[in-house]
């Protein structure tokens, strides 16, 4: 994609979330709220707004297809794109819909484009925070327009700041992990959204995160930013994070491949 492209994305995700997200925040009634699994929330800003980013991305890019998180709940076969030859667009249209249905700002529209497995460029917008992070592969990583990094990952564990999935999530073999996890004195806290985290990722604002689980839509424009700002992604068992899934979990982003490694070690794995 050239420039032009890019900055036409850009306004889509914009425009699509004040036209379909914004107007319903706060607003909602309860016939417009359902659950697809328990605590697992779906609006219809959620649908309306993957039916209109699917129609304008796919416009700006003849020839590409969509994996957006709504598809693949009413049909699981769609993943099946991130193994072909076609540019895929992988769409979270609300992630943090809990937040969004609560009333809280902390949620994100969460939009990247890949190609054969690889991720070539990433939009987090959060409209109620005006907040826009944007990445291309080998471009570098922007938070509202400003070059971000990661930060420089201490030496050991002890206080190292590290964000996980909510325990209510957790396998009994995962708690095991973290509870190991946390035997090496590291300061855990938890992520409401995985967009807005991966910003502060980022931004070195956060040091390392710990993912339980591997939907694309949740991670693809996280992974790219992060990555982009000179951070590292390892699953379990040492080898980078697939789009396609497969991973061996937990996995882990952080700023460095030794600060991976360590916390892998922690977590019981490589």
């Amino acid at each position: 994609m050239d420039a032009q492209q890019l900055s036409e994305v850009e306004r889509i995700v914009r425009a699509v979330a004040e036209r379909e997200v914004v107007p319903r925040f706060g607003r909602l009634a309860s016939g417009e709220i359902a659950e697809k699994a328990p605590g697992d929330l779906v609006t219809v800003a959620d649908k309306a707004a993957e039916e209109a980013l699917v129609e304008r991305l796919t416009a700006v890019l003849p020839g590409s297809v969509v994996v957006g998180e709504e598809a693949v709940s009413a049909d699981p076969g769609v993943l099946k794109a991130l193994d072909g030859t076609a540019p895929v667009w992988i769409i979270d249209p609300i992630d943090g819909t809990h937040n969004f249905v609560a009333g809280n700002p902390r949620f994100a529209s969460l939009v990247a484009l890949a190609h054969h497995g690889r991720l070539l460029a990433s939009w987090t917008y959060a409209p109620m925070l005006d907040l826009m992070a944007t990445a291309t592969a080998g471009g570098g990583a922007y938070v509202d327009g400003r070059r971000v990094r990661v930060g420089t990952a201490p030496s050991g564990l002890r206080h190292l700041d590290v964000c996980a999935s909510q325990p209510r999530w957790w396998t009994p073999e995962q708690r095991a992990q973290f509870n190991s996890l946390c035997g090496h004195g590291v300061s855990l806290c938890f992520l409401d959204t995985s967009g807005l985290e991966y910003i502060e990722l980022a931004a070195g604002r956060r040091t390392a995160m710990v993912l339980t689980w591997e939907h694309p839509w949740d991670h693809a424009a996280g992974l790219l930013l992060h990555a982009e700002a000179g951070g590292v992604t390892t699953a379990a068992d040492g080898t980078p994070f697939r789009l396609s899934g497969g991973n061996a979990m937990p996995f882990v982003a952080a700023p460095s491949a030794a600060c991976a490694a360590r916390l892998h070690a922690a977590l019981g794995g490589v």
